[in-house]
């Protein structure tokens, strides 16, 4: 194995250890943010399910791995340079406490360092076509499932005393969580190890795509570590300052988000958590009263997603061809 696949390699975990470290908080943000579990409780929960959720299949990873690039005209350089986008936006995001999509700086990242290399014949529009549909269930259904859910929680319970729900929603919001921090696992989790695959591939280590055991294992363990530091940041943007909520509503809301990820990565439709989860907190608060939403938070965090496609496709394209100039194609 050349230095330089090693190089790669390496890029993809550092990646993949930025998702579990940013994206932590979409499966404890509620849990924390209403007391249910104190931090290092919501870690270790989050760490164990994440860990579990990338090993329970490879239907994103394959989407990812063979569907939005083509991999006869890129390479591992082609890689790196998308790679280099993904790591340097979520980080920077992350010190401002700004939740990102890694999902959609990703799939950007990987456009623009194709668009650099092979022009717009490197795309394979048919995963993008999934990239579409996971853009609209994480923020429309998010939104939706949150409102939907609140709604008719509040209606089942309206003749049950405040204390006693309360008290059964506690327990009910540790579960909520960790099916949350599941299905996090397995679909954000998945879409690196598709590029860790695809890069083995375009290496000559597997002949074919696939995604072996130990990938799986491998990316699923950096994750969990990512994962374990927090993201403290994002916590307090997302669940303690841009929504007021108790733990039924932090029920509702990783109820909702959970169950759009998971039909999702049945069907290998890689989405955005963080869209999921922030929205369906936005479902959840505005079911109450609109003003429970802090908009002007919202609107920053809405912001950051719609720069997060331009800005990291932007940096990868940039990489991609200052990598092509140093390495010409032979």
């Amino acid at each position: 194995m050349s230095a330089l696949l090693v190089f790669v390699l390496a890029l993809v975990l550092l990646a993949e250890f930025v998702n579990g470290w940013t994206d932590a908080p979409n499966a404890i943000v509620t849990v924390v943010s209403t007391k249910v579990l104190s931090r290092t409780q919501a870690v270790a929960l989050a760490v164990v399910f994440n860990v579990i959720g990338v090993l329970s299949g490879t239907a994103v990873a394959t989407t990812i791995g063979k569907g939005i690039v083509d991999l006869a005209v890129v390479n591992p350089p082609t890689i790196a340079a998308s790679l280099i986008g993904v790591i340097v936006w979520g980080s920077v995001a992350a010190r401002f406490g700004i939740p990102t999509s890694e999902s959609h700086a990703l799939v950007a990242g990987l456009a623009g360092a194709a668009l650099g290399v092979a022009g717009p014949e490197a795309l394979v529009w048919s995963g993008w076509r999934k990239v579409l549909i996971g853009l609209v269930m994480s923020s429309a259904v998010g939104l939706g499932g949150g409102f939907l859910l609140a709604t008719l929680v509040k209606k089942a319970f309206a003749s049950t005393a405040p204390a006693a729900t309360g008290r059964r929603f506690r327990h009910w919001q540790v579960v909520s969580a960790a099916f949350m921090a599941f299905n996090h696992g397995s679909n954000d989790g998945q879409k690196f190890m598709g590029v860790f695959a695809m890069v083995l591939v375009l290496g000559g280590v597997l002949p074919h795509f696939s995604v072996p055991l130990w990938v799986v294992a491998l990316c699923a363990v950096t994750m969990g570590i990512g994962t374990s530091i927090g993201g403290w940041r994002i916590i307090r943007e997302m669940g303690m300052r841009m929504v007021d909520i108790k733990p039924w509503q932090g029920f509702c809301a990783e109820t909702a988000a959970g169950l759009t990820i998971f039909s999702a990565s049945h069907f290998g439709i890689p989405l955005s958590t963080t869209h999921s989860i922030t929205t369906s907190l936005m479902g959840v608060a505005a079911s109450g009263r609109i003003s429970r939403v802090r908009w002007d938070i919202a609107q920053k965090v809405a912001w950051a997603w719609l720069l997060t496609f331009p800005i990291c496709a932007a940096l990868a394209f940039l990489a991609s061809l200052l990598i092509k100039a140093v390495f010409p194609p032979t």
